[in-house]
């Protein structure tokens, strides 16, 4: 059975979608496996070992479409559920399973603060839509695969950081999701160990000013790194502390121990770090933390992507964000 398989971003929705490729290859004996993104986040699935073949789009979907035609797929799984996917699905006229995005229960949480989210995670949710061919989530979390020659050299990093270093994911989409400088430079100043910040080219300058501002035990990797180097500085730290942004379920595909800050988004949308294993034993701790105000405000989430600023003008998500509880946690994972 041919398939075609649609995410066209971003990050972090890729990476939570990654156990349909797995389960579908592993589980249907017959599958060949195609997958269409955009050609910006071409890096993030280049070397799934789980996908047959590989589309792009930008901005040329027609182009895209005529060369989908040949293929003959049998079915399409819609994990972005547009109205793009939609003309996809249309113009391909064969049997086709979407996911529920719930866009009106999100909406209802983040605007009226009525929550009737299922609870059930978007990856099972996004499990769903290949479960008419007996495919099952196999427990196997998320997946992330980076080229070798993609991983970052030893030399690239400080010899101060060779024995090992905490990675905090500073960027993100928007800016709600992300704690102001002060917050950030108290956070690496209270960490008694070395850290590296992680992000791209436009979390540069903030980089900058917490790592002056905190001493040498803070390293700015911020744009020096492409996303793949990055994921392998992630998978090579001790811990992760990340904002909701692609890198943190990165970290989750790497089994790292993650403790996920959230400002204007919130785990009650069901995007919290995945790892498909039954961490919440009485034996066992789940490998990452919600780290969110508390008691929770009125108010979060206020968005499900993020805003480019407060809607009510405080922040105070961000700005009244624990610190000292933050190190206390990391004090805590690390044995400390």
């Amino acid at each position: 059975m041919k398939f075609l398989v649609i995410r066209f971003s971003s990050i972090g929705d890729i990476v939570l979608a990654s156990p349909v490729l797995r389960c579908l290859k592993k589980q249907v004996v017959t599958a060949e496996v195609h997958f269409l993104t955009k050609t910006k986040f071409k890096a993030v699935t280049v070397a799934n070992p789980y996908v047959d073949k590989f589309f792009y789009y930008d901005n040329n979907i027609w182009e895209v479409i005529n060369l989908l035609k040949k293929e003959e797929y049998d079915y399409v799984i819609d994990l972005h559920n547009n109205f793009r996917s939609g003309k996809i699905k249309r113009s391909l006229g064969v049997k086709a399973y979407t996911i529920d995005k719930l866009n009106f229960q999100k909406f209802l949480l983040t605007k009226l603060r009525i929550d009737i989210m299922p609870k059930r995670h978007i990856t099972q949710r996004s499990l769903d839509t290949v479960a008419h061919f007996g495919v099952k989530d196999d427990g196997g979390g998320l997946d992330y695969f980076i080229p070798e020659n993609e991983k970052v050299n030893e030399s690239d990093i400080p010899a101060t950081h060779h024995a090992g270093y905490i990675a905090i994911v500073i960027g993100a989409s928007y800016h709600t999701k992300k704690l102001p400088v002060h917050k950030l430079t108290a956070l690496c100043a209270g960490i008694e160990h070395p850290v590296i910040l992680v992000g791209g080219k436009e979390d540069a300058a903030v980089g900058e000013k917490v790592a002056e501002a905190v001493g040498p035990k803070v390293y700015n990797a911020c744009g020096k790194f492409s996303l793949n180097e990055s994921a392998d500085l992630v998978r090579r730290s001790k811990l992760v502390i990340s904002h909701d942004t692609g890198l943190q379920y990165i970290a989750s595909a790497f089994n790292k121990t993650v403790l996920a800050v959230w400002g204007s988004t919130s785990p009650r949308l069901d995007v919290e770090p995945y790892y498909g294993k039954p961490f919440l034993s009485t034996q066992q701790e789940a490998p990452y933390e919600n780290i969110i105000r508390k008691p929770e405000l009125w108010c979060q989430p206020c968005s499900k992507y993020g805003n480019k600023k407060c809607p009510l003008g405080h922040f105070k998500c961000m700005n009244q964000m624990d610190i000292n509880y933050i190190v206390s946690r990391v004090n805590y994972r690390l044995g400390r």
